[in-house]
């Protein structure tokens, strides 16, 4: 029988082979699983942690302003716009005529989302643009191309609405009323005065002066060239009632017209039916009955009286 050195037979290590064999396989197998697991994990974690990071970044990037329009009343005009919430500040630039660019000295930086342009726009019978652009508050993570939006063009004289104005009427005469406006104000200044929108306009401003007659549906329209109108040909004794609007003849139809004023009535005759109260005419009504009641009860007893007493005697002895 053969023999390894040492005296172990050679049949006697096949087995305790083969067993070791056995172990070692599954040693390698139950650490390739658990390798397995360990990769899935750290892959698992690194998903994760790439979802979070690729969120921050989303939340971290530089939002674009939305919904840019103007907002003018009076010549006082506001640059709106709309952003998702973030750390990011805007800055506001405006040009005209597609000149060069300029920024508005008070809309660098700002957190809000509206900039007033009403000094920059000057003068304002010109076209303007304005280009909102994104900005952060600090030069750490400076995205490479920060997003801007431009706004629609805007032209203050020919677009900037006009607010109601206050008025008087003045009954001259039967028939005939004077209607008297006064002109809104403007945010401008001169020379220490507050300008008007008839300051800025001057004869492209006129006036809408509407009216009818109380309790009539039928409306009437002239046009004033000044703030001051005399209107005629009204019936004697009745009420009308007034509103006026600012009325621009030289700008495109949506711009032409106003705001319309609060209405004003004129007081006109009232018969005596119309001035006596509810409580008025019942009390009347009820004075009416009782004097009718009163003078009935009267004619009766007077018609009584005068009937003779023998025909009453007659009477009752013939029956």
């Amino acid at each position: 029988m053969c023999t390894r050195r040492g005296g172990t037979p050679w049949q006697n290590l096949g087995p305790s082979r083969d067993r070791n064999l056995t172990l070692r396989q599954g040693e390698l197998e139950h650490q390739w699983k658990f390798l397995n697991m360990a990769c899935w994990k750290r892959a698992l974690y690194l998903g994760v942690c790439m979802s979070a990071w690729i969120l921050t970044r989303a939340d971290d990037s530089a939002p674009k302003a939305e919904n840019v329009r103007w907002i003018s009343l009076d010549f006082k005009t506001l640059l709106m716009w709309t952003s998702s919430p973030s750390h990011y500040t805007f800055t506001v630039k405006y040009s005209w005529d597609e000149g060069d660019w300029f920024e508005s000295p008070n809309c660098i930086d700002i957190s809000e989302r509206e900039c007033d342009l009403s000094v920059d726009l000057e003068p304002i019978d010109r076209t303007f643009t304005a280009d909102v652009l994104t900005e952060p508050e600090s030069d750490e993570h400076l995205p490479e191309e920060l997003p801007h939006t431009y706004s629609p063009p805007f032209n203050p004289y020919t677009q900037s609405e006009i607010s109601a104005a206050e008025f008087d009427v003045e009954v001259l005469e039967e028939g005939r009323v004077s209607v008297v406006i006064k002109d809104p104000l403007t945010s401008f200044h001169q020379k220490g005065k507050q300008l008007s929108v008839k300051d800025v306009l001057k004869d492209d401003l006129q006036y809408k002066i509407s009216y009818y007659k109380s309790g009539n549906t039928g409306k009437r329209d002239i046009i004033s060239k000044s703030n001051r109108a005399e209107v005629s040909g009204l019936d004697a004794g009745h009420s009308y009632c007034f509103m006026v609007a600012a009325f621009i003849p030289t700008r495109a139809p949506a711009y032409r017209q106003g705001t319309w004023s609060m209405q004003q009535c004129t007081p006109g005759q009232k018969n005596v039916l119309q001035e006596l109260s509810l409580g008025a005419l019942v009390g009347g009504l009820f004075v009416i009955l009782l004097v009718l009641v009163v003078i009935i009860t009267v004619s009766v007893l007077c018609c009584r009286r005068r009937t003779p007493p023998e025909q009453n005697y007659q009477t009752s002895t013939v029956v």
